[in-house]
């Protein structure tokens, strides 16, 4: 590991202004990704500039039923917040399958949205990455990719997004606030992850120096009948192979609102539109949860090892949306 400064901020201002004094300098929240990778040499900050003590970390109300979320939220106070677990169910069930309880209680909201891949070819610094290295190829595409992407991916990287977070706040159209040098900023989450195309290494629209201050959940009263669902390899701690934030509102049989996130099926969280466009004003029911899958999927393209998923994700959609539907009429 590379011998690196440390400082703390104890005000938003001076954290940017801490960052903006080093090109090499990178936040530390709760740490629990970048020093696995300070560790394994793919990140090699000169500073470290320790935001934990900075005003960020309160869940309040905002006007009309939404929620605001500090960046210094940790995930197991996020996911123990009674606010949360009332009126966005799925966003607490997405933060508990993320990880172990150690992980949870130092991880912060702010470091959650900015987590990297954990594909191995990323992680390995004696291997070509473009996300790692740019121009150096993905080796992942002809050979390791069970767990890569289906959704949104181009040759020059299929690595997924890890955060099960993220999925849960992408379907309730989280904005996610900054700070720069120049002021404040925001920007909504769909816009957060940029499309892969040539530019993998280019993970977030956020501006350079920027400083996450927070997350808002606009009010969304489908978000109250929520779930999230996570499939994975073992029952224990382990990242996705597909996963699915739901909320279904749903009046005499016909789909009045739902929203639709899918994760680990591509580079960022992947907001289903087209599932949804499907769904709304039609009936609620098996087959017409069906024919939505087959809508969002029908862009699908699988490499010969990772098919699976769209048969995994088809599953999960009228699973969970079949669910929601039968809670409802009870």
């Amino acid at each position: 590991m590379r011998e690196f400064g440390y400082e703390r901020a104890f005000d938003v201002a001076g954290a940017v202004a801490l960052l903006g004094s080093d090109p090499e300098a990178r936040f530390l929240g709760g740490g629990t990704n970048l020093v696995d990778l300070m560790k394994a040499g793919v990140e090699r900050p000169a500073l470290l500039v320790d935001v934990r003590e900075l005003p960020l970390d309160q869940v309040d109300f905002t006007p009309g039923d939404g929620l605001r979320i500090g960046a210094t939220v940790t995930n197991s106070d996020l996911a123990a917040h009674p606010d949360v677990r009332r009126h966005y169910p799925a966003l607490t069930q997405a933060v508990l399958a993320g990880a172990s309880g150690q992980l949870r209680n130092m991880a912060t909201v702010g470091g959650n949205l900015l987590q990297r891949t954990r594909c191995g070819y990323f992680t390995d610094v004696t291997k070509a990455c473009n996300k790692r290295s740019p121009g150096s190829g993905c080796p992942a595409v002809g050979g390791e990719h069970h767990n890569h992407a289906i959704l949104g991916a181009s040759e020059h990287c299929i690595a997924i997004h890890a955060s099960d977070m993220a999925v849960a706040l992408a379907a309730f159209d989280a904005v996610i606030s900054y700070r720069t040098a120049d002021g404040p900023g925001e920007t909504p989450i769909t816009g957060f992850y940029p499309p892969v195309g040539d530019t993998p290494h280019i993970e977030t629209t956020l501006p350079p120096g920027a400083l996450i201050t927070g997350v808002t959940l606009p009010p969304a009263p489908v978000a109250a009948h929520s779930r999230y669902r996570k499939v994975r390899e073992r029952a224990s701690y382990a990242f996705a192979i597909g996963s699915i934030a739901a909320a279904l509102d749903v009046q005499d049989g016909v789909v009045r609102d739902v929203r639709l996130a899918l994760g680990a099926v591509a580079s960022k969280p992947w907001r289903a539109r087209a599932a949804e466009r499907a769904l709304i004003g039609g009936p609620a029911s098996a087959e017409a949860f069906a024919a939505a899958a087959e809508a969002e999927l029908a862009a699908a393209e699988a490499l010969p090892e990772n098919g699976y998923k769209v048969t995994l994700m088809r599953n999960l959609i009228v699973a969970v949306l079949t669910e929601l539907t039968e809670e409802v009429s009870r």
